[in-house]
């Protein structure tokens, strides 16, 4: 594993308080939609997990659905332009699938083909959504668009911190091959505390290849 580390003069400074104007989870016990610091992981067994209930489809996004896909955008991450592996993407630009819930979007999974890879830009599903097998459909459906265009290889990367994120995708065949030490600490020192208070300091690097 062979990740690019950041050097610090000092422990940086970690912001407790990052804003999102929307809610990112959506707690099953009490129904409260739940900010990202305030997230915390419950352990189930197989037999508790909640039961896929949302009829949806999903098919490639058209020019209509540029104000849905810039609401999500601005919901799950407040900006349309994602920094990953080095380079930024403009989800405006890239290939967009999209879960159509009753005529309505309800996740998104925006991709990029880089150096011959597809890569996975951004996955994001609405609270209301999440663990009815929306986000499995949409990386389906990825696989078979790489599959057609014989694209061998998936890559995705995920702050150290979205533990649910990386739960996801190991469990759909990806894996870790690198990690870019401190890639997400800013140029001031400073560390954004995500998922559940955890700072946000690393980008993990998995992929899986297309035929598996």
């Amino acid at each position: 594993m062979c990740g690019v580390a950041r050097r610090f003069e000092s422990e940086p400074e970690v912001i407790d308080e990052y804003e999102l104007p929307y809610p990112q989870y959506h707690c099953p016990q009490c129904g409260r939609d739940l900010p990202l610091n305030e997230a915390r992981l419950t352990i189930t067994c197989a037999e508790h997990q909640k039961p896929d209930n949302v009829e949806f489809t999903v098919r490639q996004a058209v020019p209509r659905d540029r104000a849905a896909i810039e609401e999500i955008c601005d919901r799950a991450l407040g900006e349309v332009e994602i920094d990953v592996f080095g380079r930024t993407f403009d989800v405006l630009k890239g290939i967009n699938l999209i879960a159509d819930v009753d005529g309505a979007l309800g996740g998104l999974l925006s991709l990029a083909v880089d150096k011959g890879e597809l890569v996975t830009v951004l996955l994001s599903v609405y609270p209301e959504h999440q663990g009815s097998g929306v986000g499995s459909a949409l990386l389906r459906a990825a696989v078979e668009y790489a599959a057609e265009r014989e694209l061998p290889i998936i890559r995705v990367a995920v702050s150290n911190d979205d533990i649910p994120l990386l739960y996801f995708y190991q469990r759909h065949g990806f894996s870790i091959f690198d990690i870019a030490v401190g890639a997400l600490v800013d140029e001031t020192g400073t560390v954004v505390a995500g998922f559940s208070g955890i700072p946000s300091r690393d980008e993990i690097r998995l992929r899986r290849p297309v035929g598996r």
